[in-house]
């Protein structure tokens, strides 16, 4: 366990690998990692890494091998659907289809729909849960007003889907939506949302990639029929993801991927093969499966499960102290699009006159902090904020908090912003393939990269 203080408060929370990681900077000096960049990959858990070491010397093929190592590599698997179905609340008859990340749960559920289903989302999804659907029957809500370029608060979310799937095709609906927005951190109104995707006979996915590290989730008191998310951001970055929900639709479609595990017969017939497909969830997890991943994403979900409590306060308070800093920085502006929601522990922001990839690049070789610039992996809806608040680029600067965040990290972000802002950098700095790096870097890589 590790302590993070804040103003008047203790709280403990579960410690992280690399929390005594020390970098380089251009100026010669060796400081302590300023890790805030959680939103795009959490740090492991030392629990989870324990895990992960006590089940290495047993660690077998899994499903169909007769040696003991691998009846208890197949136990740990196996066991593992309950520990995450439990995790989320889900209901007994929901399957649980391990994947590698969030991406490739939406994409295997979008390939599982049935032919002709209305899909109705917000554009300002992130790409995983944005791009794979595709076609007519496709139905995107702006989440700004187009002509005002303004964000609307959360009950105009609900009225905008109610609209949207008023005027949707007659038959199978799908309703796409985030849980905590990875541009803005801003929680959206799930279980709202769900009321009335029911109301029209939809079902609801949620894309919980940025909601399951932050806050606890409940799928049966949301009321979302399927959940995605990813163990690299919920801090068992071992290539391992999940999509929970209702098995009909996902036992109807073909396989996602095709080969060993997911047939349960293959016959020949001279001209072609006869094969008789598995039942889910083997049904979608042919190959050999990743049991290390998938015993470090359980193992993270009952930790974070035991420490709710210190976890929401720890990131809360330190969320606080980090908008509270920014807003005192010289063109300061962050990133909204539900002007009404509470936040998890994200900031997205630009400052007046600076480009995103300056900042993040001075930041990293000057102060040994850790951020993403960019779009993150939604355009769309970040070329529209970013205009919203007066910047003529399509990036901006993305601070991001987790278990590892200590108030020094904060602290530090902040006064280095401020710094960068009013006397500019200490080093210099040229453009090369599209990013900012320092020109002569003598910072040398790891010995294990060597």
């Amino acid at each position: 366990m590790t302590l993070a203080i804040t103003p008047g408060t203790v709280t403990t929370v579960p410690a992280v690998v690399g929390s005594d990681l020390r970098v380089p900077l251009v100026t010669g000096e060796r400081v302590s990692y300023a890790n805030l960049d959680h939103a795009a990959s959490a740090p492991c858990l030392q629990e989870v890494r324990d895990a992960v070491d006590e089940l290495l010397p047993w660690y077998a093929s899994v499903h169909r091998g007769a040696g003991f190592a691998s009846q208890v590599s197949t136990r740990v698997y196996e066991q593992a659907r309950d520990r995450i179905r439990k995790f989320v609340g889900a209901h007994s008859s929901d399957t649980v289809v391990f994947t590698r990340n969030t991406t490739d749960s939406l994409n295997l559920l979008a390939r599982s729909v049935p032919r002709g289903t209305a899909v109705v989302l917000f554009d300002s999804e992130h790409h995983a849960a944005l791009l794979p659907w595709r076609g007519p029957n496709v139905q995107r809500i702006p989440a700004l007003a187009k002509e005002s370029n303004t964000a609307f608060g959360a009950a105009a979310a609900v009225v905008a889907l109610d609209r949207a799937l008023a005027a949707a095709p007659v038959g199978p609906r799908l309703v796409i939506v985030t849980g905590a927005s990875n541009v803005t951190g801003e929680l959206w109104p799930v279980a709202e949302l769900a009321r009335v995707a029911h109301s029209h006979g939809a079902r609801i996915a949620l894309d919980a990639a940025q909601l399951a590290p932050h806050r606890p989730i409940n799928v049966r008191e949301l009321g979302v029929d399927y959940i995605a998310f990813s163990g690299h951001k919920i801090y068992a970055p071992f290539g391992a993801g999940v999509l929970v929900g209702r098995a009909d639709w996902l036992q109807q479609a073909q396989p996602y991927l095709v080969g060993g595990g997911a047939t349960s017969k293959v016959t020949d017939h001279g001209d072609r093969l006869g094969v008789a497909w598995s039942a889910v969830p083997e049904r979608h997890e042919a190959g050999s499966p990743n049991v290390v991943g998938v015993h470090a994403l359980a193992a993270a979900c009952e930790i974070l499960s035991r420490h709710w409590e210190q976890t929401v306060a720890h990131e809360q308070e330190l969320l606080q102290r980090l908008r509270e800093g920014l807003r005192g920085v010289p063109g300061f502006r962050e990133l909204s699009i539900l002007t009404d929601a509470d936040k998890v522990g994200v900031v997205s922001f630009t400052i007046s006159g600076f480009d995103a990839g300056f900042l993040a690049a001075a930041l990293s070789c000057e102060y040994g902090i850790g951020v993403r610039d960019g779009a993150f992996c939604a355009h769309v809806i970040v070329g529209r904020l970013v205009k919203q608040v007066g910047s003529h680029e399509e990036r901006a600067v993305r601070a991001s908090i987790g278990l590892g965040t200590t108030t020094e990290h904060v602290d530090r972000l902040v006064a280095a912003l401020r710094t960068l802002v009013t006397e500019g950098p200490k080093w210099t700095y040229t453009q090369r393939d599209g990013r900012w790096v320092p020109e002569d870097d003598s910072r040398t890589l790891p010995p294990f990269l060597a």
